[in-house]
């Protein structure tokens, strides 16, 4: 199974992109192709309606790797209660046929206690590409972020962090393989 990754954020040591990147982990120690598009390392130009950037590669290959997805993981900061703006953006520059029909988990991270604003608006965009919502979501908040901080390990709440990021990722999977046929 192939699966996408969108690292949402412009940061370069951003938490929800360490998540992403841990999430890219498991999911290839399961067995899985993962391709992980940051945000960060290829921005992206700003979407407009007139100008498909055709020339642009990143583009390019964020749109043609969307397309050969079976499945697709969005990770955002929570910025005032919403998706990062470089993440809209990017959505915005995909469509229907990217994510009709494809699994998709949102996971966050945020400076509060947890980022639930900003994975209802990725469910509510991702109905609108009729992508189909995994039940289940991840955001990571507070105290918590500091396990990703600290390099997965010395935070003594690491283990329900990890417990809990295994559990949601196996019911997506789980959902990907069923959509799949497999």
């Amino acid at each position: 199974m192939k699966v996408v990754i969108i690292a949402g954020s412009n940061r370069k040591d951003a938490t929800s992109t360490r998540l992403a990147e841990h999430v890219e982990d498991l999911i290839r120690q399961r067995g899985h192709k993962v391709l992980l598009f940051s945000l960060y390392r290829s921005p992206l130009p700003f979407y407009s309606p007139v100008n498909s950037f055709q020339d642009h590669e990143g583009l390019s290959e964020l749109k043609l790797a969307m397309l050969e997805a079976d499945a697709v993981v969005l990770a955002s900061p929570e910025y005032h209660g919403s998706i990062s703006g470089v993440l809209k953006n990017a959505l915005d520059h995909l469509g229907q046929d990217h994510f009709s029909g494809k699994p998709v988990l949102s996971i966050s991270s945020s400076g509060g206690t947890v980022g639930i604003s900003s994975l209802q608006q990725l469910q509510s965009i991702v109905r609108n590409l009729h992508g189909i919502n995994s039940p289940e979501w991840l955001s990571i908040g507070g105290a918590q972020r500091k396990w990703f901080e600290m390099e997965q390990g010395n935070y003594e709440g690491g283990q329900d962090i990890d417990d809990r990021i295994h559990r949601v990722l196996g019911a997506f999977l789980q959902l990907a393989q069923q959509v799949r046929g497999g």
